[in-house]
């Protein structure tokens, strides 16, 4: 005779679907909460929610963008442009930090006791001092201390340093954007190679001694062995910094490079509309983020031993 099937509430699965139904509806009530209380406030002081200003004519200047912005153009104009120069930062910012923290990562490793060295002290100087203290230093100690345009320095016959930033032949980067995107990668490359080493050192010691034992040299003893192994556990913490990477370019206001929060904070200013605009970066790092955690979780999947 069968066993009987025991009552649904024995079945672990079913608390945690009942936990989680909780959570969402508790969270839900928290937000209905906060709703009310704002509307109510609102209506105490006479002011309407709404985002019929951002049809209007923003009226001030943004000082870099890609695009081609005018003060005639619309709010929403202007917000997409901050929003352009934010995603600028945060590619940009992803690709260089991923190769500094790698190859930082991976050169603490290194035979050479003068890299292993540089490397250590890079990685404590920058993790341990704060990313807006060091903002701050790229722009006004190093970019503002090069000389003048007319007197710029110049290295390998194509790359240009001055006053008005970085030059190359192609096109010429602002003090402001160079700043921020140095800042940015040189301190999270500083966590990433932490991360590369961490990840690197959970390889068994015996993948190492089979692959020496095979004759391969130590470079590629690294990127057959022991790296495409270290990555699955790597990946998950390095997609923390590459968001933290991509909040972080809000403190872009404080050198004045235009990105989505200095124009937003402008937009506040003039307009007063306060929430509109807060909920409005909410969504957008929301979605920023998310998107980013969706494609590092693809990534992630494709490189876990099956």
């Amino acid at each position: 005779m069968a066993n009987p099937k025991p009552p649904i509430w024995r079945d672990y699965r079913f608390w945690n679907i009942v936990a989680q139904l909780m959570a969402v509806l508790l969270a839900a009530v928290i937000v209905m909460i906060l709703w009310g209380n704002l509307h109510r406030n609102l209506q105490q002081l006479g002011i309407q929610l709404g985002f019929d200003f951002l049809q209007q004519q923003a009226s001030f200047g943004i000082g870099e963008s890609l695009l081609n912005y005018q003060p005639t153009d619309t709010y929403t104009y202007a917000l997409w442009v901050g929003l352009v120069n934010s995603l600028r930062v945060a590619i940009l910012g992803i690709f260089f930090t991923t190769i500094v923290g790698i190859s930082a990562g991976i050169a603490s490793f290194s035979d050479n006791w003068l890299l292993r060295k540089i490397t250590s002290i890079y990685v404590e100087i920058f993790r341990n001092t704060p990313l807006l203290l060091q903002l701050l230093f790229w722009y006004f100690a190093v970019f503002l201390g090069f000389p003048t345009r007319e007197e710029k320095i110049s290295l390998w016959g194509f790359l240009g340093l001055s006053q008005d930033g970085l030059e190359l032949p192609w096109f010429t980067l602002s003090p402001e954007f160079s700043a921020l995107l140095l800042g940015l990668v040189f301190f999270t490359g500083a966590f990433i190679a932490e991360i590369v080493r961490g990840g690197i050192q959970s390889v068994p010691k015996g993948q190492w001694e089979a692959a020496r034992s095979l004759g391969l040299p130590p470079l590629l003893i690294m990127r057959l062995v022991i790296f495409p192994q270290a990555l699955r556990v790597i990946l998950p913490p390095l997609t923390s910094q590459y968001l933290n990477l991509t909040k972080n370019s809000s403190l872009a206001i404080a050198i004045g490079y235009p990105d989505l929060y200095f124009v937003a904070s402008t937009t506040f200013n003039q307009t007063g509309r306060a929430v509109e605009v807060m909920l409005l970066l909410i969504l957008t790092y929301l979605t920023l983020s998310l998107t980013i955690s969706l494609t590092m979780n693809l990534f992630n999947r494709q490189v876990q031993i099956k």
